[in-house]
């Protein structure tokens, strides 16, 4: 049936159901309820989805962790991958995108729940973010020098670590830039994020506590969070500086 045929029966603009049928918003719960009547939508189909646009009401997705296998991560995997461009704010580790599988490792090995024999598994759902770095998208990472500081591993390890960031960060697309501990307080006390934007989609940012994650994509949250990154960034030093900080900890 053309849209403007279910328009003229609904009595619906036909934008309206443009925007309804292209996951727009823009309707109500009746509105969804109509179009499924006059599509004869079985009952149990009909429940789950007006059950889905009762859940897209909301102001975030939270999942939460059931094993810590590579499972949780499988949404923010999708998500980098979908994203053009990335803002990480990293107040206590390496952000995992910049992390060595070794440094990756021990961080992992840290986690309580997680049993010895999940960790290669783990480590390799990590270091498959990695696709995602190419030209075409644009990462900003904000590290807190506190991050740089905490020795993961070996100093062998850490100074490796080291190392890849400074080699990361001449890449063109990729700018790290470092909160140095001199400031004392500064924007991102909260904890850490990120801040995912997209193409053709609204932005959203994630938030990864111990046993959750959790995406929020309203607009009072979002812009709260555009304050604290344009905080961290006016915070931090700049791409030239923060390598001679990282070269310094090196020696």
């Amino acid at each position: 049936m053309p849209q403007c045929r279910i328009a003229e029966l609904l009595d619906f603009e036909q934008a309206k159901v443009s925007d309804l049928v292209n996951g727009k918003g823009g309707v109500t719960e009746v509105e969804l309820a109509m179009l499924l009547g006059l599509c004869q939508t079985p009952p149990d189909e009909a429940r789950r989805l007006l059950t889905l646009y009762r859940e897209s009401r909301e102001k975030g997705y939270l999942e939460f962790n059931e094993d810590g296998v590579p499972n949780q991560l499988r949404t923010l995997i999708d998500q980098e991958r979908l994203a053009d461009k990335i803002f990480v704010w990293a107040m206590d580790l390496v952000p995992g995108l910049l992390q060595l599988p070794q440094y990756s490792a021990e961080v992992v090995r840290a986690v309580p729940k997680i049993k010895p024999e999940q960790v290669a598994e783990i480590v390799a759902a990590k270091l498959g973010r990695k696709g995602i770095f190419h030209s075409s998208r644009e990462f900003v990472f904000c590290i807190h020098e506190q991050a740089l500081r905490l020795q993961v591993g070996s100093a062998e390890l850490m100074a490796e670590q080291l190392n890849e960031l400074l080699r990361m960060s001449i890449r063109p697309y990729i700018t790290v830039r470092v909160v140095p501990l001199s400031i004392g307080t500064h924007a991102g006390l909260a904890g850490s994020f990120t801040k995912l934007a997209y193409p053709k989609f609204e932005p959203v940012v994630y938030l990864e506590s111990h046993n959750s994650h959790l995406f929020l994509e309203d607009k009072s949250s979002l812009t709260s969070y555009d304050e604290v990154m344009k905080a961290l960034v006016a915070q931090s030093l700049d791409g030239e500086q923060s390598r001679e900080l990282i070269t310094g900890l090196l020696m």
